[in-house]
C-alpha cells in the first residue's frame, strides 16, 4: 500500500530504520497484569541520544532546505529535547540553530542534561520565560530576517502538519513489525504531534487500537482539541479530507497535576521499575510520565480487555543527568 506520506521528501537523520520492538516480559511481570508488554525505541533513532523528534526533522529540514534557510530556529523547555535534536540535525547539515529556551529569564547557573549538549552541538540560546515563548520565537526570527538571514521557524515540538506526517509513517514501521499489532499503545503527549500522528495515520491505515496519550502538562481537553486539530492539518497536507473530532482521541491528565517537570513518586517509580526490570531508561519530564500513566492505568483495569500493550519510548533520557536529579535514583 502506498501512503499519502510516501512521497514527500525527507531527509534521512535516523541512524537506523526501524527501531527496535521489544518485549518487557520482568516489567509485565512486576505489574501482576495478564497481558504482553513492549516497548517501541524511538529512544534509539540514533541522533545526539535520539528521540522522537528525530523522525519530525526528518521532513522539517527537508523543507528548510527546499527554502534555502541557513538557519533554524526553534522553542523548547530548559531541557528540551526536540531543541536537543534540533541542534544536531542542524549541525549534520551545515545550519545554524537557535534555540528559544523557557523556563528561565536568564541561563541558569548548573548546565547539565540536553542544556550541555545544545552548547556542544553549537546551538545559540536565548532565554525567556514560559509566557513569553511564542513572542520571542517570532522576535527571534523576524530579528535574524532583519540581518538578511533566511530562518526557517519549526514550532515547538517540531508538531505541525509535516512533524505529525513522521509519526503517521512511524505507525505503518511499526505494524509491518508487530503482526497482530498491540491493541493499546501508549504514548507520552505535550505539543501533541506525535500523538497526533498516530492517531492521522491509524485513520488512513485502518488500524482500530487505542492510542492513549498520557499528558505530560495539559488538560486532557485541551490536549484532545490540540492533537485532533494537528493530525486533520496532516490530512489536509496529504490531500484528505479531515475526519478527527477532539472526542476521538483518548488522553489521561492524572499525571499531570503537579506541572510540566516537575518529578513525583510516580515518575520516580516508574523510572526506577524500568531501570531495574530491564534496563530501560525513561526520562524524568516525557517517559517517566508516560509510562508512570501506562502503570496506573494497568493498576486500576484500564487496559484490563487488552492481550498486547505496547510503550513508544519517544527518547529524552539525557535529561536524566541534569542536575536536579542527581540525588534521586540512588533510593
Amino acid at each position: 500500500m502506498t501512503a499519502p506520506w510516501d512521497a514527500l521528501p525527507r531527509i534521512p537523520l535516523m541512524a537506523a530504520r526501524p527501531t527496535p520492538v521489544q518485549p518487557l516480559p520482568r516489567l509485565a511481570a512486576a505489574l501482576g497484569r495478564d497481558f504482553a508488554l513492549w516497548v517501541k525505541r524511538d529512544d534509539l533513532t540514533g541522533l545526539a541520544f535520539g528521540g522522537n523528534k528525530t523522525r519530525k526533522l526528518e521532513f522539517l529540514l527537508a523543507d528548510a532546505q527546499a527554502q534555502g534557510a541557513d538557519v533554524v530556529v526553534t522553542a523548547g523547555a530548559v531541557q528540551s529535547n526536540h531543541c536537543r535534536q534540533t541542534a544536531a540535525a542542524a549541525a549534520r547539515l551545515g545550519l545554524e540553530a537557535v534555540l528559544v529556551l523557557a523556563g528561565e529569564p536568564q541561563a541558569p547557573a548548573e548546565a547539565g542534561g540536553n542544556l550541555a549538549l545544545d552548547a556542544l552541538l553549537g546551538a545559540r540560546v536565548v532565554w525567556t520565560t514560559r509566557a513569553q515563548r511564542e513572542a520571542a520565537l517570532t522576535a527571534t526570527v523576524d530579528r535574524l530576517r532583519e540581518q538578511g538571514r533566511r530562518p526557517y521557524r519549526i514550532p515547538y515540538g517540531g508538531s505541525n502538519a509535516l512533524g505529525v506526517t513522521a509519526y503517521a509513517a512511524a505507525l505503518a514501521e511499526l505494524l509491518a513489525q508487530m503482526q497482530p499489532p498491540p491493541e493499546v499503545i501508549v504514548v507520552a503527549s505535550s505539543s501533541g504531534g506525535t500523538q497526533a500522528g498516530l492517531v492521522a495515520g491509524a485513520h488512513v491505515l485502518g488500524y482500530a487500537g487505542r492510542i492513549v496519550g498520557i499528558s505530560v502538562d495539559e488538560p486532557a481537553a485541551v490536549l484532545a482539541a490540540r492533537v485532533a486539530d494537528l493530525a486533520n492539518q496532516a490530512l489536509r497536507h496529504w490531500g484528505l479530507a479531515p475526519a478527527i473530532t477532539p472526542r476521538q482521541v483518548e488522553v489521561h491528565d492524572r499525571w499531570a497535576a503537579a506541572g510540566y517537570g516537575v518529578l513525583t513518586e510516580a515518575e520516580i517509580e516508574a523510572i526506577r521499575l524500568a531501570a531495574r526490570t530491564e534496563g530501560l531508561l525513561v526520562d524524568p519530564v516525557y517517559t517517566g510520565r508516560g509510562l508512570a500513566g501506562l502503570l496506573g492505568l494497568a493498576r486500576t483495569g484500564a487496559l484490563e480487555a487488552a492481550r498486547r500493550v505496547l510503550f513508544w519510548h519517544t527518547g529524552g533520557t539525557p535529561a536524566l543527568f541534569a542536575a536536579a536529579y542527581r540525588r534521586v535514583w540512588a533510593a
